[in-house]
C-alpha cells in the first residue's frame, strides 16, 4: 500500500496525472513563450517577434503570446501595431491592468493623451502600481489638469 493509499483510500488520486514536462529545445507554443520573453527581457524585440510570429500562426489565439507580441511592437516603437493588439487584448479582457496601461502608454505615445487617459486611469485604479498612477498624473498634466 502506497502513502496516499493509506491516507486517502484506494484510488483516490487516479484521474491525477502529471504536468507536462517541457525541456529545453522542445517546441511549442511555452518554448516560444520563454524564448521570447528571454529576447525581449534583452531588448532583442526583432528576434522575439519572429519567434512570436511563428508560434501565433500555429496558435493565434495564445494570450499570452500576443501580450509578449505587443510589449515588442512597444519596444520597437511600432505603435499603430503595439495598439490594434493591445485594443484586441483589453477587448478580451477588460480587467488586464497591464494591457490597459500599455494601451494607454501606445495612445499617448502617439500624441493621443485624450484617448489614453481612460486607459491609463483604469489600469492605476487596478494595479495600484506606482508607475501606472505617474503615467496618470502626466498626461492629465499635458491635458491641463483634467
Amino acid at each position: 500500500m502506497t502513502y496516499d493509499e493509506h491516507v486517502n483510500g484506494p484510488g483516490e488520486f487516479e484521474d491525477l496525472a502529471a504536468p507536462v514536462v517541457v525541456f529545453p529545445g522542445q517546441r511549442g507554443p511555452e518554448s516560444a513563450y520563454r524564448t521570447a520573453h528571454d529576447l525581449l527581457a534583452r531588448r532583442a524585440a526583432h528576434e522575439a517577434i519572429d519567434v512570436l510570429d511563428k508560434a501565433l500562426a500555429e496558435d493565434p489565439d495564445n494570450t499570452g503570446l500576443r501580450t509578449l507580441r505587443a510589449w515588442a511592437y512597444l519596444i520597437r516603437v511600432q505603435l499603430g501595431r503595439a495598439e490594434e493588439e493591445l485594443r484586441a487584448l483589453v477587448a478580451e479582457n477588460p480587467s488586464d491592468a497591464w494591457a490597459q496601461h500599455a494601451l494607454g502608454r501606445a495612445l499617448e505615445r502617439q500624441s493621443r493623451p485624450q484617448e489614453a487617459l481612460p486607459h491609463l486611469r483604469l489600469a492605476a485604479v487596478m494595479s495600484d502600481d506606482y508607475d501606472h498612477l505617474a503615467a496618470v498624473y502626466r498626461v492629465e498634466r499635458q491635458l491641463g489638469g483634467d
